[in-house]
C-alpha cells in the first residue's frame, strides 16, 4: 500500500476514507449513533494495568519527566475503519487506540493524540511534529532506513469475497484469475496486481479485471450489487468485514506484513514501546484486546524492533 516518506510503498488501503453519501458515517441521527455504538464491544480492559518501572526507566529522560507522548494518527468517523478506529457517540473506539493506551499504562505515559492523515505522519514524526506514529504502517526496507519501528501486529494482503461467488479460498494470486477485483489505487495492492498480471495466461486462465476505490463503501456496495466479485485489502479489516458486512466471506491470504510504531531513527522510543508491547503479551492484556476486536489470529507472538522487511 502506499506511503510515504515520499509515498513509500505499504498498507494506504488501510487508511480508509469514510463516504458520508454511502456509509452514513458522521450522521448526526441518534438512532444511526445509537445502532453503531451498541454494534462496538465495551469492555474495559486498559484502565487496570500497571506501570512496569523497568520498562519506563528504559524512555528517554525528557519523555519521563515530560510524562506524555504525542502520538500521530488517523481518525475516521463512525465504523467504517473499524477494527483499527472510530468514533462512536463522539468517542474514539478501536483496536488501535486501546493498545496504545494499555502501553501508555506500561510506560507510565500520557498520550497527546494529534491527528493528521495517513500520507502526514510518517514525514511528521521524521521532522519532530510526533513522536510516535501509529496508522497501520507496515514494514517496509524503504522505510526502515529512516524511521525505526516497533511492531505489535502482524497484518497482510487478502482476499474478502462476496458469498454469491463460487471461490472459497484464495491462496496464490492465479485463484483470483477471472474475477473482478476491487482495491486500492496507488497502493502494494495495486502493485501486486500489476506484476502478476500475466500469470493467468500462464496458467491458462482468464485475467482479472480491477477496479480501483479510495473508500471502502463503494467496494462494499459492489460485493453487494455485484459488480465486485473480490475486495483485495489489508487482512486483519478483512477478517473483521466478514463479521459485520452482510454477504462477505473471507478467502484468505497470500502475504504477510509486520505492522508497528513508527518513531524517528535513533530516538530512544522504540525499544520501550516494543518492551510494553511484550509486556502485555506476557500479561496476557494483548491478547483480550485483540479478542475484543474479534481478529484474535493476527497479533504477533514477540514485538520486535527493526525487523527484516518482505518489501
Amino acid at each position: 500500500m502506499t506511503h510515504r516518506v515520499r509515498i513509500l510503498p505499504l498498507l494506504a488501503a488501510t487508511a480508509v476514507v469514510c463516504s458520508v453519501a454511502l456509509s452514513g458515517c458522521g450522521s448526526s441521527d441518534d438512532t444511526v449513533g445509537s445502532a453503531e455504538a451498541s454494534a462496538v464491544p465495551t469492555q474495559d480492559i486498559t484502565s487496570r494495568i500497571a506501570k512496569d518501572e523497568k520498562i519506563s526507566a528504559e524512555l528517554p529522560a525528557n519523555v519521563r519527566s515530560a510524562g506524555t507522548l504525542t502520538v500521530g494518527t488517523t481518525q475516521t468517523p463512525g465504523t467504517s475503519n473499524l477494527p483499527h478506529g472510530g468514533v462512536v457517540d463522539n468517542k474514539n473506539v478501536g483496536l488501535d487506540l486501546d493498545l496504545r493506551n494499555a502501553i501508555g499504562k506500561v510506560l507510565g505515559l500520557n498520550w497527546n493524540v494529534q491527528y493528521g492523515t495517513f500520507a502526514s505522519i510518517i514525514p511528521g514524526v521524521q521532522n519532530g511534529k510526533y513522536q510516535v506514529g501509529q496508522a497501520n504502517f507496515g514494514v517496509t526496507a524503504e522505510r526502515e532506513k529512516v524511521l525505526d519501528f516497533s511492531t505489535y501486529l502482524s497484518d497482510g494482503q487478502g482476499f474478502l469475497g462476496s458469498s454469491r461467488v463460487d471461490l472459497q479460498k484464495v491462496s496464490t494470486i492465479t485463484d483470483v484469475c477471472g474475477y473482478t477485483i476491487a482495491t486500492t489505487p496507488g497502493s502494494t495492492f495495486q502493485t501486486l496486481l500489476s506484476s502478476h498480471v500475466a500469470d493467468c495466461a500462464k496458467v491458462g486462465k482468464k485475467p482479472w479485471t480491477v477496479q480501483y476505490f479510495n473508500d471502502t463503501a463503494p467496494i462494499f456496495l459492489g460485493l453487494a450489487n455485484g459488480k465486485v466479485d473480490l475486495f483485495f485489502g489489508p487482512v486483519l479489516s478483512l477478517k473483521y468485514d466478514e463479521k459485520h458486512v452482510e454477504g462477505t466471506k473471507f478467502l484468505g491470504q497470500i502475504s504477510s506484513t509486520s505492522v508497528g510504531f513508527v518513531t524517528a531513527k535513533d530516538s530512544g522510543l522504540a525499544k520501550p514501546l516494543s518492551d510494553a508491547v511484550n509486556k502485555l503479551i506476557e500479561t496476557g492484556d494483548y491478547a483480550k484486546i485483540f479478542a475484543k476486536w474479534g481478529v484474535p489470529d493476527t497479533g504477533v507472538d514477540r514485538s520486535t524492533v527493526n525487523p527484516p522487511s518482505t518489501f
